[in-house]
């Protein structure tokens, strides 16, 4: 499938897959979803709601590693608040090393962690690593589906394809094996706000709230384990 990199509307690029039309990120500004879903949405909403005071450790599920775009605003936010994160990033096809060499990501967000977010995609798939002294990152490659944990995660970011090109990844299977990989209370977010997509959460057990979306998308769904 041919892949070309573009420039978002935020300055930052990401890769198209041209015979879909499809983004890994927003055409819209990339670092701007990125930071409104699934840090915002995600990541500081589970922290304003179950951790008070003092750092402590959490894990994180991607659901869709990528560019590493969000673990890496996801490592810096740990720094800046000394939490400990081990994150879990699963991906069945991984992005290519002269397709991360031409990311602007560093540039646009921390010159000063260039090297943790080489160390995001220059580390060993299938092992965990120590990228720093808060973020622990082990990388899967492996099919969504074939996903088994059971009450592990705090945080899932839930960033696949859409469902217009790959719709067997918003389906009440992929939901159910997301559901039994996340401990209680713990949240989804995702960019999409798709009625199928909000039902098949719903149907698995999830509580599901729509949220204002990120620059030029209307909404988003985040959803809860009660």
């Amino acid at each position: 499938m041919k892949r070309k990199i573009i420039t978002t509307a935020d300055g930052s690029k990401t890769i198209q897959l041209e015979d879909w039309n499809e983004q890994y990120h927003s055409i819209h500004g990339a670092i701007n979803e990125a930071n409104h879903v699934f840090l915002k949405h995600g990541l500081l909403f589970y922290l304003s709601n179950h951790i008070k005071n003092e750092a402590k450790e959490i894990s994180i599920l991607e659901i869709g590693f990528g560019t590493g775009l969000n673990a890496f605003l996801t490592l810096i936010e740990a720094e800046k608040r000394k939490l400990c994160v081990n994150y879990l990033g699963v991906e069945a096809y991984p992005v290519k090393k002269d397709e991360i060499e031409v990311l602007n990501y560093v540039e646009l967000i921390s010159e000063t962690h260039k090297h943790e977010f080489e160390q995001l995609h220059n580390s060993k798939w299938e092992k965990q690593i120590q990228i720093s002294k808060y973020f622990n990152l082990k990388k899967e490659q492996k099919f969504f589906k074939e996903i088994a944990h059971i009450n592990a995660f705090d945080i899932v970011y839930f960033d696949a394809f859409g469902a217009r090109v790959q719709p067997d990844l918003w389906t009440e299977a992929i939901f159910k094996i997301m559901f039994n990989a996340m401990k209680p209370n713990s949240v989804l977010v995702t960019y999409s706000a798709k009625g199928s997509v909000r039902r098949a959460m719903q149907e698995v057990g999830f509580k599901v709230e729509r949220l204002e979306g990120p620059p030029n998308k209307r909404h988003m769904l985040r959803a809860i384990k009660r």
